[in-house]
């Protein structure tokens, strides 16, 4: 028969019916294997179509052991998708580790789907929606064009947290930080601490205003003066210091004869900003973040701090966007993302 069979060199490693070593394994490939159409072939591993269950396994058998790996950009264009979806988060923040793990969740939950993800940031004015086929908002804020008008291309669209504005996202994935934020307080308060100040950002973020609210609203049902001050979203070490000076220096009077004991910082990284002008003051205030990080659990002392679990926030989101764009979850779903109080050394007991 000489040096060739069925269009194979004789000196070529020749697998299961004639297939080259280094032939790639496509869907056709996994038909002829398994000795049903390409269709059929399709069908089966998608779990659809009328295949009978002894056919399904045999081709999942086959593609298994052949080492298939579907083509994602083909499947994308016979959807009519683009494989990819909008990621945006506030420019002023991105140099958060809150929002970098954020982006991190999407990312790796984007990828479980066979999706590329696209950042999109407050700078990034176009003039045409982007060729995504959704959109998750991290922490919108309110008044931002760039995210007023990604929410108006009519993309299906998650946001993390409630969007401040007249508009609201297909989907919502939100925590209790009011909540939260009592309990913290309530902690404080068990540790001696009985006159907390709070420094926040503004009420464009629903997160934002949610701790505010929650402070407030503690404060009203404990009879405490409230003792607070606002920086901007992108505040930086020297804003955030003269807050905290602003509050050490609040002068007690009749109606609020106690000095601020405890200090709550909203923003990320404005506790480990504030801990050494503390430490310098001696005045034993304790001290807290309603952000979590690496920062906080490893500074002297550590500090307590809330847990966003930002990772499995962002996971979150691209989960129930997934679930949006295959018609798993309806328009105006909203999902609790719990998070967690981690109680640390700088809100010791006062003796």
């Amino acid at each position: 028969m000489g040096r060739y069979h069925r269009g194979v060199r004789a000196d070529e490693p020749v697998t299961h019916r004639g297939m080259r070593a280094d032939e790639p394994v496509t869907i056709l490939t996994v038909a002829r294997e398994a000795g049903v159409s390409k269709t059929t072939a399709s069908d089966a591993l998608r779990g659809s179509g009328r295949v009978s269950e002894r056919t399904r396994e045999t081709v999942v058998a086959v593609a298994e052991r052949l080492g298939y790996v579907p083509n994602g950009s083909a499947r994308h264009l016979r959807k009519a998708s683009t494989g990819t979806i909008g990621l945006h988060v506030p420019e002023v923040l991105t140099r958060s580790s809150y929002y970098m793990s954020f982006v991190f969740g999407v990312v790796e939950q984007a990828a479980r789907h066979d999706y590329d993800v696209t950042l999109i940031t407050s700078g990034q004015r176009r003039a045409r929606p982007p060729r995504v086929d959704g959109l998750v908002l991290g922490d919108p804020l309110g008044g931002d064009p760039v995210v007023e008008s990604l929410m108006a291309t009519g993309l299906p669209t998650v946001s993390c947290e409630r969007f401040p504005g007249a508009r609201q996202a297909d989907g919502v994935v939100w925590s209790e930080h009011a909540s939260m934020l009592g309990r913290l307080l309530d902690h404080l308060l068990g540790a001696g601490a009985a006159r907390p100040g709070l420094i926040v950002a503004g009420d464009e973020s629903d997160w934002a205003g949610s701790v505010h609210r929650g402070y407030l609203d503690w404060c009203g049902g404990h009879g405490v003066a409230p003792l607070v001050r606002r920086v901007s979203f992108d505040a930086t070490g020297d804003e955030i210091r003269a807050a905290a000076r602003a509050l050490l220096a609040a002068t007690p009077d009749a109606t609020t004869p106690d000095a601020m004991d405890a200090l709550v910082c909203a923003p990320a990284g404005a506790a480990t900003e504030v801990a050494p002008l503390l430490r310098e003051a001696g005045s034993g205030v304790l001290l807290a973040s309603c952000v979590d990080s690496a920062a906080t659990r490893m500074a002297d002392p550590p500090i307590t701090a809330i847990d966003l679990r930002p990772r499995e926030a962002g996971a979150s989101c691209a989960e129930l966007l997934f679930e949006l764009l295959s018609g798993a979850a309806q328009a105006g779903t909203e999902r609790v993302h719990p998070i967690e109080l981690e109680i640390r050394a700088s809100t010791t007991p006062r003796p």
